[in-house]
């Protein structure tokens, strides 16, 4: 899994009880260690381990920013100190969760010793008052499923959060002429979003391959990878010209600091190097780093986003929405010249040519069916968006590429979401359910979740712990 660490901070209000504040403090620490959550504690800066002074808080601050944690917890043990809560979370600019454990029934004498719900309250309409987005876990006892799995689901949208604002792409070249449609505003990505663009022109990508190909032996390790987990149908120049330019772009995009790539990938580079380099990015996108076709930046956001969101329990793939389906009317094909990730592969997949090139490189292979996420960051005119749903695969006829068909509930709803704009005929999927992370997420990034499925509620139901 992911590394994402949380800013433990419990809180309590005085005129409650603080006993019972601080022994539900501890069962949350002992609960977040047996669910294995690594998180920053303050017990060595608040006698009680609480957050509930202006004193504490300024040096909770400085210490969750020292650690860099990725997100803020915020268990009410009572009605807590809803003021605290908001000066921190404003000053850390992380995402945040609310959550308190449910009250008891009243005492004999009709006493109650926490009021934690009502203090929740209290502190949502602080944080609005703060602007500061929230995360919201309902109210429910930590042996609750909910608890547990609420929990988790913070803590993806965290690291979707984190992978995002620490977004830069490796630009190979400009986009080709003809795909007007992948063009995007470099400098409004950056102004809005911190997303930075590492732009290189495509000789300084073949010196590389040039620089592999001499040194060989990371290179020789990439074919024997391939002779292992792919049917080869092209040469043994041309695999050696596959592995050489995988590993030139590996070097590339950890020379400039690179979560992803983009790569103009034809025509250029084939009369450069004599290959397609789908089966090199497949080789990366399985390593974990995406790599998307056509110099499209939109989609490598989204793929950094729904790998994040994934946690690294599945790899995501990139597609084109290209054909519907001839028998179910709410079938599509999702297919690319051969880029996506050996894992999500259903059967071995083979290196050949492509459907639209004559050049050697592609990869060719049925993914998995199964339930999956699709989804595609973009924007135009200075607003910015996340199309997503679910589909599942569904058995189709063969085509060449890499591809799948995928049923959703309303493919005409859908089409016209990605035909009405802001987004293409490229999208990002993944074979797990990510909807409600990514969903959650957006609030945090300044982007509008855009549900194609139209289940707003559901959604917003699953992150609640409902």
């Amino acid at each position: 899994m992911k590394k994402v660490v949380l800013g433990f901070a419990p809180t309590r209000r005085s005129i409650f009880s603080a006993p019972d504040a601080v022994k539900y403090a501890d069962l949350t620490r002992a609960k977040l260690t047996e669910l294995g959550v690594e998180f920053v504690d303050i017990n060595d800066i608040s006698k009680d381990g609480l957050l509930h002074s202006e004193e504490d808080r300024i040096l909770i601050t400085e210490k969750f920013k020292q650690k860099k944690v990725d997100g803020l917890f915020f268990p009410h043990g009572n009605f807590g100190t809803e003021y605290e809560v908001a000066r921190l979370a404003k000053e850390l600019n992380v995402p945040v969760l609310l959550w308190g454990p449910r009250d008891e029934r009243p005492d004999e004498n009709g006493i109650r010793l926490r009021d934690s719900q009502c203090g929740l309250f209290a502190t949502g309409k602080v944080l609005r008052r703060f602007q500061i987005p929230f995360t919201y876990l309902c109210n429910c006892r930590l042996e609750d499923p909910e608890f547990e799995r609420g929990i988790f689901h913070f803590l993806a949208v965290c690291n979707v959060v984190k992978a995002f604002r620490s977004t830069r792409i490796l630009q190979i070249g400009p986009r080709p002429f003809d795909f007007w449609s992948t063009m995007c505003n470099e400098g409004e990505l950056l102004e809005k979003f911190n997303i930075q663009l590492s732009p290189i022109p495509m000789p300084e990508l073949t010196k590389e391959v040039k620089r592999a190909k001499e040194e060989k032996i990371e290179v020789e390790k990439v074919v024997a990878y391939c002779k292992e987990h792919f049917n080869i149908q092209i040469k043994e120049e041309q695999l050696e010209s596959i592995a050489a330019l995988k590993v030139a772009m590996r070097k590339l995009a950890d020379q400039y600091g690179c979560n992803a790539i983009a790569i103009q990938c034809w025509n250029a580079l084939q009369d450069e190097i004599g290959i397609m380099p789908c089966a090199a990015n497949s080789l990366l996108n399985e390593e974990g780093l995406p790599v998307v076709c056509e110099t499209d930046i939109h989609g490598a956001i989204t793929s950094i986003m729904c790998e994040a969101a994934g946690m690294d329990e599945a790899r995501s793939f990139f597609a084109d929405w290209t054909v519907r389906h001839p028998d179910n009317e709410n079938g599509e094909l999702l297919q690319h010249c051969g880029p996506w990730p050996l894992s999500c592969a259903s059967c071995k997949p083979t290196i050949g040519y492509p459907l639209a090139f004559n050049h050697p490189g592609a990869v060719e292979a049925q993914a998995k069916l199964g339930e999956m996420t699709l989804c595609r960051f973009d924007g135009d005119n200075g607003e910015y968006s996340l199309l997503l749903g679910n589909a599942k695969g569904v058995e189709g006829p063969y085509t060449k590429g890499t591809y799948v068909w995928v049923e959703v509930e309303n493919l005409k709803r859908l089409e016209a979401k990605i035909v009405e704009g802001p987004y293409i005929h490229h999208c990002v999927g993944i074979h797990k359910n990510v909807v409600p992370i990514l969903f959650e997420a957006c609030k945090y990034l300044g982007i509008t979740p855009d549900l194609y499925d139209n289940n707003e509620e559901s959604v917003k139901a699953m992150i609640h712990g409902e």
